[in-house]
């Protein structure tokens, strides 16, 4: 389990950041494979889901995830509906007990709390939802149910490192659209153009005006640190990938 020094300080929430050791998947899927959306066998994936809510003290049947699709949609949940298919990348509530997960593979997983409403998110950003803006969103959505800024603390979970986050000329050229700004984002080595996705959601929360920001700096494509990655499956040619679970919840 790796947690955030940051959200640790504060007993009213659990939360952690998961990687794959654990769990009963093989194969390419080797440990704990937590998505629902692989090509994994779903009784595996059940059994995973079971025990990565066990690690925060907590039940599977708590567990809300979303469908995620790379977008700037947010659902805010004000009650125990557990069914519902959630479409979209971040989930906000105020519910104890309620446990949010986020799946990720190389994206970021990103929590938000705050510490006087009693308020949590668990948000995935990979480079689409992020350029899209999920995390202004959320943090907007927070002002607007009463948050103050000097309030919220967030983490960003484990993903792929600049170093191994390589990207073409127009993708970089997106981003400059943007603004110029996201220059610094950008690193330029042997012909080849790389992008720091963490660096550049803690530019986007510091932005906001949220001063408590933790960095969980661990590198999901580097297999040292026993996370799946998306990219890294690509490039030993392998048609699938498992996926690495992030949860927080108030108890």
């Amino acid at each position: 389990m790796i947690l955030s020094k940051k959200l640790l300080k504060h007993k009213s929430i659990k939360h952690s950041f998961l990687n794959r050791s654990g769990g009963v998947s093989t194969g390419i899927y080797k440990g704990m494979n937590c998505g629902k959306g692989s090509l994994d066998h779903k009784k595996n994936v059940k059994k995973n889901l079971i025990t990565a809510c066990k690690k925060i003290s907590s039940s599977y049947i708590k567990l809300v995830l979303l469908n995620q699709i790379h977008s700037n949609k947010y659902h805010f949940i004000d009650n125990y509906n557990l069914k519902k298919n959630y479409k979209g990348d971040a989930l906000i509530t105020k519910k104890k007990k309620l446990i949010l997960g986020i799946l990720t593979a190389d994206c970021a997983p990103i929590f938000i709390y705050d510490k006087e409403l009693k308020l949590i998110s668990a948000i995935h950003a990979g480079w689409k939802g992020a350029y899209k803006g999920i995390v202004k969103r959320v943090v907007k959505f927070f002002v607007k149910k009463g948050s103050k800024l000097e309030n919220l603390i967030a983490a960003i979970g484990p993903c792929i490192s600049q170093k191994n986050y390589e990207v073409g000329n127009d993708f970089k050229k997106k981003f400059l659209k943007q603004t110029n700004k996201n220059r610094i984002f950008f690193e330029r080595k042997k012909n080849k153009t790389y992008f720091s996705l963490n660096k550049y959601i803690y530019f986007q929360l510091k932005q906001l005006g949220i001063k408590k920001i933790d960095i969980i700096d661990k590198d999901t494509y580097n297999p040292r640190n026993q996370f799946f990655s998306a990219r890294r499956s690509k490039f030993n040619g392998e048609n699938d990938y498992g996926r690495n679970i992030s949860l927080i919840m108030i108890k």
